[in-house]
C-alpha cells in the first residue's frame, strides 16, 4: 500500500491545484494579516465560504495550514505561500499569473508526446509568446518573475567574465535590461545595447535611464530573429535564460544571427544552468509551453556547431554557467 500511495501523490492533481488556488487568492497573506476563519477568508477573497471551508480543510490534510480555535493558521510549509517570501512561490503558482496560467496546458502533455507539438497554444488558442504580449498583468508578471530568478545571480554573472575586454556588450533578448546593467556598473568602461520586444524595450530603456546610464546604454526594438536586428561588431554577445525557450532548430538560427553580427572570430555567451544533467520538469515545461527545450554541454555544443560555433570555456557564474562560443576568425 506504500507504494500505491506514494504513486497517487506523484499523480494527484487535487493538492497541486488546492495550493494553487490558495496562491491565486493570496490565502497565506491574508491570514498572516490576521483574518483565520473561513468567512472572514472568503469575505476578504470574494469566495464561496463553503467551497472555501472544505479547500482549507484539503490544505490543513496537505499540511500547508493547521486547525486553530478561530479558524486557521499557516504552517512552516504553507508560509512560502506568503508574498514576501524571497523564492516566489505564491506568484509562480497564481493562476492569473503568467506561469501558474501556463501550467494549465500541461493538460494537453499528452498531445505534445503523440505529436512532438507545444500544448500551449492548442489550449489557450495561441503562442505563448503572443498570448504573452496580448495582456499588460500577466507579461508584467513574467518579467517578475524572471526578473527575479535572475537577481540573485546579476552580481555573480557580472564578474564572472572580462567583460571589460568586449567594450560593447549585446544583450540578446535580455528584459528588462537588469543583466546589462549590473554588467555596466561592475565594469565602467564597458558600452550596452539591450534588444527586445516593444514591452520589454519600454521597460529596458526606463530602467537605463532611472540607472543614469543613457549615455552608455542603448535599447533595440524587434525580433531577435530578425536580419538586421542585433547591432553588428560587438565584443559580446549575451543570451542569459533565453536559448531554453526554443527549439534546435531555432536555437541554431538564433546563435547564427548573433554569431553573423559578432563577425568572424566573435563571441557568443550563453548564461544559463549548464552542465551534465539537466532540469527534466523544466524541460518538459519548454516542450509544453513552445517546443523549447533545456540541454546538456553536449548538446549545447552540437547546437552551437550547426550554428558555426565553437565551444570555450564553461565559467561559474553563481547557480548558473556562462558558456563562451567563438565564431572562425
Amino acid at each position: 500500500m506504500s507504494d500505491e500511495r506514494s504513486l497517487w501523490a506523484l499523480a494527484d492533481l487535487v493538492t497541486p491545484m488546492a495550493i494553487r488556488v490558495a496562491a491565486t487568492l493570496r490565502l497565506a497573506d491574508h491570514i498572516t494579516a490576521g483574518t483565520r476563519t473561513p468567512e472572514a477568508l472568503a469575505e476578504a477573497v470574494q469566495a464561496d465560504p463553503d467551497a472555501l471551508r472544505r479547500l482549507l480543510e484539503h490544505l490543513a490534510t496537505a499540511g500547508l495550514v493547521t486547525r486553530t480555535g478561530d479558524g486557521f493558521a499557516l504552517s512552516p510549509l504553507g508560509e512560502q505561500l506568503r508574498g514576501d517570501h524571497p523564492d516566489q512561490f505564491r506568484d509562480w503558482l497564481d493562476l492569473e499569473g503568467s506561469i501558474g496560467r501556463s501550467d494549465l496546458a500541461f493538460t494537453g502533455l499528452l498531445h505534445t508526446v503523440r505529436t512532438g507539438e507545444a500544448a500551449f497554444p492548442r489550449h489557450f488558442g495561441r503562442p505563448f509568446w503572443e498570448d504573452l504580449a496580448a495582456d499588460a498583468a500577466r507579461q508584467a508578471s513574467f518579467d517578475n518573475l524572471m526578473g527575479g530568478r535572475l537577481t540573485r545571480d546579476l552580481p555573480a554573472v557580472a564578474t564572472a567574465y572580462p567583460w571589460g575586454a568586449a567594450g560593447h556588450v549585446v544583450d540578446v533578448g535580455g528584459g528588462d535590461g537588469s543583466l546589462l546593467l549590473a554588467i555596466l556598473d561592475a565594469h565602467p568602461g564597458v558600452r550596452g545595447t539591450v534588444v527586445e520586444l516593444p514591452g520589454a524595450a519600454a521597460k529596458a530603456e526606463a530602467a537605463i535611464a532611472a540607472a543614469g546610464l543613457a549615455d552608455r546604454a542603448a535599447v533595440r526594438t524587434g525580433s531577435f530573429f530578425d536580419e538586421g536586428v542585433l547591432p553588428a561588431g560587438a565584443g559580446a554577445y549575451v543570451l542569459s535564460g533565453v536559448l531554453h525557450n526554443w527549439s534546435d532548430a531555432d536555437a541554431t538560427r538564433l546563435l547564427r544571427r548573433c554569431a553573423d553580427a559578432a563577425g568572424p572570430g566573435g563571441v557568443v555567451l550563453v548564461a544559463d544552468h549548464i552542465g551534465d544533467d539537466y532540469n527534466t520538469e523544466g524541460d518538459l515545461r519548454m516542450l509544453t509551453y513552445f517546443k523549447g527545450c533545456e540541454r546538456t554541454l553536449d548538446r549545447l555544443r552540437q547546437v552551437a556547431a550547426a550554428a558555426g560555433l565553437t565551444v570555450g570555456d564553461l565559467l561559474p557564474a553563481g547557480s548558473r554557467s556562462l558558456l563562451e562560443l567563438r565564431s572562425a576568425a
